[in-house]
């Protein structure tokens, strides 16, 4: 097979091994090498179509590519020898049904148009699967929040004891975070599903392709317009490391809660076996070792955007070979979002929750304090900053009940609490954890009644999410469909 058929006209130097595998692609173009197959079953379709290739070769070339598809690609097409896929591919069409048919690949095209397009094909896959695992998660949140609305815990500010709250509405806080993850993702699909085809190295073609039918053909939701932004540009890709990355960071925020809450000082989750590890050295040690990396996944994430962010900085128009190294990030990006994602999903679905742990600290710290204060403010109509001072003082003096009330009162040269008609109980009452979540009931709030209404309504919003997202992955999947039987009519198969 020879093995290069794009340098033989104009360069005559022979690369060494170590030049070719520096310049080789062909590591980071395994994950683009299904799409490269059907971007060239479509590209040859529509030539056939506008009559810029024969018959004949059509056939022949649909034949090739279509046993590439139902097969897999031979492992020849991936020498590293190759500089991409792309010409890999080519190379093996030619060297199996000859040039006069296989060298008519790619007329109207380049391989700048030709990468961009596998290149959103491949992302718009990935989103796509990212955002069914959005859903999956989200679900589990849901489920998770509805078996806990009366489970308290205490609720924290500088990871400090602030007020009590209860699991489900702790729950129901990254519930709304993956949301708005989903949404973010969701708003990048439409402009990842923008097809390149037919830009050729920039400026397009003098053939009398048709654009609109590649991208029909290929499911997209438009033609990327401008030839030059359509090969030029990976802002698709920097948006959507973007997304993850925020994503991720989410992520994190969840998973250092149950590195904290495992541990021997809170006690408040158990995490499965197969999520942690042991020490060599320690038989007694239970690691959450699972939660520990999807930590450090989210910095993994961040920096494949950072990075791509850098490489694509002060690029001139419009195609410059500096963005293939902006690819092997953007892959481990995504893989790395979409597998720390799953791993959640599990692990929250078999972690174990210690409700009595978590109540048994959520009346610490003085977490009522504030229900007392409003107390004051609400049934005896003291301005609220004065009721903030008394409060903060009988703390600072070592206790929250009425005779520190009192004393601190006098200090504040207002009259003793006592004699205004409060009394031990309405302390008490005021200070009651299960009182302090159940009075909270706007909307969003901890209180049984809130979040009841909140995952009801939750649930609402992920379910039209779901039933959005299963239309666009339907619409995807018929396309390729239509494609490859398409494909298999012209080739006479």
């Amino acid at each position: 097979m020879e093995r290069d058929v794009i340098r033989r006209g104009r360069l005559t130097g022979e690369r060494t091994g170590e030049m070719m595998h520096f310049l080789s692609s062909m590591g980071a173009d395994r994950y683009i090498a299904d799409a490269d197959i059907l971007v060239d079953i479509a590209h040859v379709l529509m030539l056939s179509r506008q009559k810029i290739i024969g018959y004949e070769p059509a056939r022949q070339l649909l034949t090739g590519l279509l046993d590439f598809y139902d097969n897999g690609i031979p492992a020849a097409a991936f020498d590293d020898r190759f500089e991409d896929i792309h010409a890999g591919i080519e190379s093996l069409l030619i060297s199996t049904i000859g040039e006069e048919a296989g060298g008519r690949l790619h007329i109207g095209r380049s391989r700048n148009d030709e990468v961009a397009t596998c290149l959103r094909l491949r992302v718009r896959e990935d989103v796509i699967r990212q955002l069914s695992i959005l859903i999956s998660l989200r679900q589990v949140l849901l489920n998770l929040a509805e078996e806990h609305i009366e489970t308290i815990m205490p609720g924290f500010t500088h990871l400090q004891y602030a007020q009590p709250t209860t699991l489900a509405h702790h729950l129901l806080s990254h519930e709304a975070a993956f949301s708005r993850d989903f949404q973010r993702l969701w708003g990048a699909l439409s402009r990842v599903d923008q097809c390149p085809l037919g830009a050729a190295a920039f400026a397009s073609t003098s053939y009398p392709i048709q654009r609109e039918l590649t991208t029909e053909m290929l499911g997209f939701g438009g033609v990327l317009e401008n030839t030059m932004d359509a090969v030029g540009s990976r802002d698709f890709a920097l948006e959507v490391l973007s997304d993850l990355s925020i994503m991720m960071a989410h992520v994190s925020r969840i998973c250092e809660e149950l590195v904290i809450w495992s541990s021997n000082f809170a006690r408040f989750v158990e995490l499965d076996d197969a999520f942690c590890s042991t020490s060599s050295i320690m038989p007694q040690k239970k690691n959450p070792d699972i939660a520990e990396v999807m930590r450090a996944k989210a910095a993994s994430v961040i920096g494949s955007m950072t990075s791509a962010l850098a490489i694509t900085k002060a690029l001139p128009m419009s195609y410059n070979r500096d963005l293939q190294e902006l690819t092997p990030g953007l892959w481990r990006g995504i893989q790395d979002a979409k597998h720390s994602t799953r791993l959640l999903i599990d692990m929250l679905s078999t972690a174990t929750f210690n409700s009595s742990a978590m109540a048994a600290e959520a009346g610490k710290g003085y977490s009522t304090a504030t229900d007392f204060a409003d107390m004051l403010v609400q049934k005896h109509n003291f301005p609220f900053r004065t009721a903030h001072t008394l409060v903060g003082k009988a703390i600072q003096n070592g206790t929250l009940d009425l005779p520190s009330l009192d004393s601190a009162a006098r200090e504040m040269g207002i009259p003793p609490l006592s004699t205004t008609g409060i009394t031990p109980s309405d302390v008490s009452d005021a200070l009651d954890v299960r009182s302090s979540i159940d009075r909270r009931r706007a909307p969003g709030s901890p209180s049984p009644f809130a979040v009841k209404i909140s995952i009801s309504s939750r649930q609402k919003v992920l379910s039209e999410d779901s039933a959005m997202l299963d239309k666009r992955q339907t619409s995807y999947s018929d396309a390729i469909q239509r494609l490859i039987r398409d494909a298999r009519k012209e080739a006479g198969l």
